[in-house]
């Protein structure tokens, strides 16, 4: 298992994936049906905990299951992915606590994330989402790529609306 590329494979596209997973449930429910969970995030926080947290919790929660379950159930190739997808959910959320929470937000002390030109775009990414509590960019590692794609969507659509009025 440790040795073999498509466990690793798996681990590695797991992780991105939750990016996108997390770009989903960010803007469809969390600031759709679970607002009032999350909208602690969106507010001072006043202890070390928010509210919002229990989203994280649960992700864990689905992470050690996989692994757990990979690790005590019959040895094979399923278990094994099952493994490689906890751990691929383990080191994105590793990731996304470490820069979100840690840096964006100053929960842990890992500044020096600043000295990286991509880390401060991330955080100035995250900022613009917190102007306002529903609009993106939803994703982290990726708001700069979603801020690039609303831009040229807008430009667009605004060119379009200039034909059709033309």
């Amino acid at each position: 298992m440790w040795t073999d590329p498509i466990f690793w494979a798996v681990v590695v596209l797991m992780a991105v994936a939750m990016e996108f997973w997390a770009m989903f449930l960010h803007g469809r429910l969390w600031h759709g049906v679970l607002w009032p969970t999350h909208e602690s995030h969106h507010r001072p926080r006043t202890g070390p905990f928010e509210f919002n947290d229990i989203f994280a919790v649960f992700h864990a929660g689905v992470a050690m299951f996989l692994i757990i379950y990979g690790f005590e159930s019959s040895h094979g190739r399923v278990s094994e992915l099952m493994i490689a997808a906890g751990f691929g959910m383990s080191a994105f959320g590793m990731a996304y606590f470490t820069v979100h929470d840690g840096f964006i937000h100053g929960r842990l002390p890992v500044q020096f994330l600043a000295k990286f030109s991509y880390f401060r775009r991330v955080r100035n990414a995250h900022k613009v989402h917190h102007r306002k509590d529903h609009v993106g960019p939803y994703g982290l590692f990726l708001g700069e790529w979603e801020l690039r794609r609303a831009k040229k969507r807008r430009i667009a659509a605004r060119q379009s609306r200039e034909v059709m009025g033309a």
